[in-house]
């Protein structure tokens, strides 16, 4: 929650108060909901957020049964999701972006935000000029920021996100004290002290926030996305939380079942209810007959109890979990006849996986090149719309979503490069047949030192 006066920010005119009104609003309309789905997402669940009443005592209401379903449903797609750098016209790398990306450590922060963008349904980068490196990209969620949407533009309108947090004296909870307000043509820093607020207007000249949202299954009625742990998703977790709990309960009953004894003296009751625990593990009971009926006592024991339903409730838990979230039962961690026994049915069952990180992949690959194209225009100190052809035609690239094993590629590069005649000498086939970015440069320079090698030697020959 922000608590922010809007109307008493000193330098906002009235536009931006209206809109930075609403972008504060709907901020805090959302705030409890995106804290549900990461309370689900950590697994911070209690009984007392699921049970029913009835078959869970009240003195465990406070237990904590963990749960990473709800991560896995964010962790195991964002997974497939790796972004590869951007790629130029021409299929080259673009060396502006590529210092960009390097300075920004663009790669790493994507796989934060695909995290947050799958769990809470989007996220937020910003960007701002930078005397040293030209351009600052970051990401924020929408835990720390917000944004409103422009239906005709089919982009964000104007957004904010919060840069610094301060320690409040009164509730010992961290409060902003420095948020950045993204406008179609400016930037205003608005800084917070003891209460009072004040607004410094930065211009640009991009035309447009220097905002973009990565958003996941985006709606019409829901322009920002909805979220992986969605309300299906958390009622099959509250569910697997309960019969863990019922399991672990009937686990301490089958363990210790129940016994009777019947027929004693009220001194031989008194000595077996002082020390319960003594006469479960004992391996000899004795008992002498009772003097007021004249009847031995008759020892007993109840039926064990079994955990075998808790077992198959949870094997239907993760059939259902499976088909909602699009991940295979094995991801589950449940055994049950769903699960492939082999690796043709394991590909299968994650063909569903596969599909939903390249549509994860499209999506952020156009959020990405307006990322880069701006990150472009204020490195260069333009308007979008100046920058080159070149520049225009920049694509984000992605690795397989797939995860295909280094056996399956180097068979399709070696049956690529038979029938494309110089294929073999590019640095896709190198990549395909299992090498990374860093050991193609180097084998890129070893052959080149070995040819020049080669070439010297040459020389040397014709000279003697």
């Amino acid at each position: 929650m922000i608590e922010l006066n809007v109307q008493q920010i000193a330098g906002l005119d009235e536009r931006e108060i209206a809109d930075l009104t609403k972008l504060i609003d709907n901020f805090n309309y959302h705030s409890s909901k995106n804290v549900e789905k990461q309370k689900y997402y950590e697994g911070k669940v209690s009984l007392n957020d699921v049970n029913l009443g009835i078959a869970l005592p009240e003195g465990l209401q406070k237990l904590e049964i963990g749960c990473a379903w709800g991560a896995k449903t964010v962790d195991v797609l964002a997974a497939r999701s790796m972004f590869d750098g951007f790629v130029g016209v021409n299929g080259t790398d673009v060396e502006d972006l590529d210092r960009i990306a390097i300075d920004n450590n663009l790669l790493t922060e994507y796989a934060k935000a695909c995290r947050d963008e799958l769990k809470l349904g989007c996220t937020f980068a910003t960007l701002s000029a930078d005397p040293e490196i030209g351009v600052k990209i970051r990401f924020h969620s929408p835990m720390t920021a917000g944004a409103l949407w422009d239906g005709v533009q089919g982009r964000i309108k104007c957004g904010f996100a919060i840069i610094d947090s301060v320690p409040d004296n009164n509730t010992e909870l961290f409060v902003p004290s420095l948020i950045n307000y993204y406008t179609s043509d400016s930037i205003w820093v608005l800084q917070g002290n003891n209460g009072s607020w004040t607004a410094t207007r930065y211009p640009h000249k991009l035309g447009r926030p220097m905002m973009e949202a990565l958003i996941w299954n985006a709606t019409s009625d829901k322009p920002f996305g909805r979220s992986r742990i969605k309300e299906p998703i958390r009622r099959l977790i509250d569910g697997y939380i309960r019969t863990i709990a019922n399991a672990t309960i009937g686990l301490e009953f089958a363990t210790s079942p129940q016994k009777y004894l019947l027929g004693v003296t009220d001194d031989q009751f008194d000595a077996v209810v002082s020390n319960k625990f003594r006469q479960y593990v004992g391996s000899i009971m004795t008992a002498t007959t009772n003097p007021d009926s004249g009847q031995n006592p008759v020892f007993g024991q109840l039926q064990q109890g079994t955990i075998q339903p808790h077992v198959e409730m949870m094997r239907l838990l993760a059939t259902q979990f499976s088909a909602a979230s699009g991940l295979t039962v094995t991801d589950t961690g449940v055994v049950n006849d769903a699960n492939p026994t082999s690796s043709d049915a394991i590909l299968a069952q994650s063909q569903t996986l596969v599909a939903m990180a390249e549509q994860l992949n499209a999506g952020n690959g156009v959020a990405l090149r307006n990322i880069a194209l701006m990150a472009l225009a204020i490195k260069k100190k333009v308007r979008i719309e100046e920058l080159s052809e070149e520049d225009l035609e920049v694509i984000a690239h992605f690795k397989n979503p797939a995860m295909p094993s280094v056996a399956i590629t180097t068979d399709a590069a070696i049956k690529i490069a038979s029938a494309r005649e110089g294929f073999a000498e590019t640095d896709t086939f190198l990549e395909m047949i299992g090498f990374d970015k860093a050991q193609v440069r180097r084998i890129r320079s070893q052959e080149a030192q070995a040819r020049g090698l080669a070439v010297l030697g040459e020389l040397d020959a014709d000279i003697e």
